[in-house]
């Protein structure tokens, strides 16, 4: 069973949240927070394996909230829940230690489909989240250094592959299913590609993806 905690200031968001956890027979809820100051605090009651984090709440925000949990508890997966209003607080979200990204109005299926690729180790992040953030982190590079920065290590040509597709905002299956590979392969390669080039998160890779012209055509 995956224990999860709500944090959101809207009660009504919380219930809807909590609904569909419900909903799922490998899903709990196992508490909520109506504001990111209660936050760490029930964490370490309840240890959860995911946080649903609200980035936008009054008192203490969703990144100051992330920021405490990650310095108390560092092995925390929270996974952000964002709206197209959030996207100054998306990176920092991120340097905070968020463990992934979700847009609120995401799919139900969506939603319980992050919250298990969470709990399994694996990032989620809504392919447009993705976007944005590759979009606001390579700009906020090209803005501080104009000289190109390093090319990439030495890579196979599968990692090539894989790192375009991480850089398109594929999921560890959608790689695999689209390489006729097999999940546990992907994470290898993925797992590789961290190693290699010393970025420590999928955003991290698919900021470098972008940056070296990969695609995933």
């Amino acid at each position: 069973m995956i224990r999860v905690l709500l944090v959101d200031d809207q009660h009504l968001v919380r219930m809807g949240l909590r609904m569909l956890c419900e909903s799922a027979p490998d899903v709990e809820v196992v508490g909520e927070a109506a504001d990111g100051r209660d936050a760490p605090r029930l964490v370490a009651e309840l240890q959860p394996d995911v946080i649903l984090m609200d980035l936008r709440m009054p008192g203490v925000d969703g990144i100051t909230a992330t920021g405490r949990i990650m310095a108390a508890r560092p092995a925390s997966r929270i996974v952000v829940l964002t709206t197209f209003g959030d996207d100054d607080h998306l990176y920092p979200a991120l340097a905070a230690g968020a463990f992934g990204f979700l847009v609120k109005d995401a799919p139900p299926q969506d939603l319980l489909a992050a919250i298990r690729r969470a709990a399994a180790g694996e990032q989620p992040f809504s392919q447009d989240v993705l976007g944005r953030l590759v979009e606001r982190a390579v700009g906020a590079h090209d803005a501080r250094r104009a000289p190109a920065g390093p090319g990439l290590p030495e890579l196979t040509g599968r990692e090539r592959q894989v790192l375009a597709m991480v850089g398109a905002g594929l999921s560890n299956g959608e790689i695999a299913a689209r390489l006729h590979l097999g999940v546990t392969t992907v994470k290898t390669h993925v797992a590789n590609l961290m190693r290699k080039t010393g970025c420590p998160n999928r955003i991290r890779l698919a900021v470098l993806a972008v940056r070296s012209g990969l695609s995933a055509e």
